[in-house]
């Protein structure tokens, strides 16, 4: 299984992390040096009994560990860890809790996946100062740079592939996004055919505007679909729902046909959602507007734990606002 055995301010590389395990026994390795060596004890909550630790990066070591097991069973919410010695920067950062018993640490799973690295890599900038401003009459805080670049990446152990998202580059992706566009399949829902022409002067005001960033979705680096992430305060949504300051909403559009299907948006609608919640720890919502009548998506929402609040409409459609709250994405969705 894929692991960064570099700096965690580094994205995850393509290197491989190793497991020798039995019910009762966990030895990490990486690259074939030695990482972790734990005893388990199966139970109601996990408990893990450190033995060995590389001594260079402890905090990487238990992280590895941690995904391990959080990975390896989805319905695991909590592991209890036993440690010889305390490790600060595992508690500083919030991946080990400590609890009442002395020695004894847990780590849960829903702050597990609020960590934001190594998934964000070298796109993490910290929280952009709030400063609130007017924009088309609407109140709301000023939004930081867009990133550039590759902004998240996890490996997806049910599907063995690399899921990353990373910013839409005109020159690098005009002529692909104009080929999903002109798609029949996509064109019913978006309704944005056109010449690639109209398609760059539509990519560059979306550049051009700073509540909307534009990414594409890759599988193994290949890309497969283009989304839309928009800070909902300032969109055209807000009118329509109590929108927060840091509510984003997302348009999805995928565009190979290989890479269709329910077990692929399961992958790639968690990894697009973990990304918002990740890029600002302000953001409580993830919110969308597919049409009313585009029961298929609704239904691959309805699996990943968004609901639907109601149906209303834009001049242009009748659409179902679906909404997601960060702390039932982190509860009850399943990453791995």
């Amino acid at each position: 299984m894929p692991f960064d055995a570099a700096t965690p301010t580094c994205a995850p590389r393509w290197r491989s992390l190793q497991a020798d395990e039995g019910d009762c026994r966990l030895s990490l390795t990486l690259e074939g040096r030695p990482l972790i060596s734990l005893r388990l004890v199966p139970g109601e909550t996990l408990e893990a009994h450190l033995q060995q630790i590389c001594p260079e990066r402890p905090e990487q070591a238990l992280w590895a560990a941690c995904y391990w097991l959080l990975s390896r069973d989805p319905a695991c919410q909590r592991l209890a860890w036993h440690l010889p010695q305390p490790i600060p920067q595992a508690v500083a950062s919030g991946l080990l809790l400590p609890d009442q018993a002395p020695g004894r640490y847990l780590c849960e799973r829903t702050l597990f996946w609020q960590l934001p690295q190594p998934w964000l890599g070298e796109s993490l900038a910290g929280v952009y100062p709030q400063q609130m401003q007017l924009s088309n009459g609407k109140r709301h805080p000023r939004r930081a740079p867009k990133p550039r670049g590759e902004v998240y990446r996890r490996f997806d152990a049910r599907l063995g592939a690399w899921v990353s998202l990373r910013t839409l580059e005109i020159g690098q992706d005009l002529e692909r996004f104009n080929r999903w566009q002109n798609n029949p399949r996509v064109e019913q829902f978006w309704q944005e055919g056109g010449s690639l022409e109209q398609h760059r002067e539509y990519l560059t005001k979306l550049e051009q505007d700073p509540h909307t960033l534009t990414l594409i979705g890759c599988f193994d680096d290949e890309p497969f679909a283009y989304f839309e992430a928009y800070w909902a305060k300032e969109d055209r949504i807000a009118p329509f729902y109590p929108a927060d300051d840091y509510d984003r909403g997302i348009h999805m559009l995928v565009g190979e046909e290989t890479h269709r299907g329910p077990h692929k948006v399961a992958s790639w609608l968690s990894a697009l959602v973990h990304y918002l919640f990740l890029d600002d720890p302000r953001t409580q919502r993830v919110v969308a507007e597919p049409r009313a009548d585009n029961g298929k998506m609704i239904g691959y929402m309805h699996d990943q734990c968004f609901h639907c609040e109601k149906e209303f409409d834009f001049p242009h459609k009748r659409a179902a606002l679906m909404i997601l709250g960060r702390e039932r994405f982190f509860e009850r969705c399943k990453l791995v």
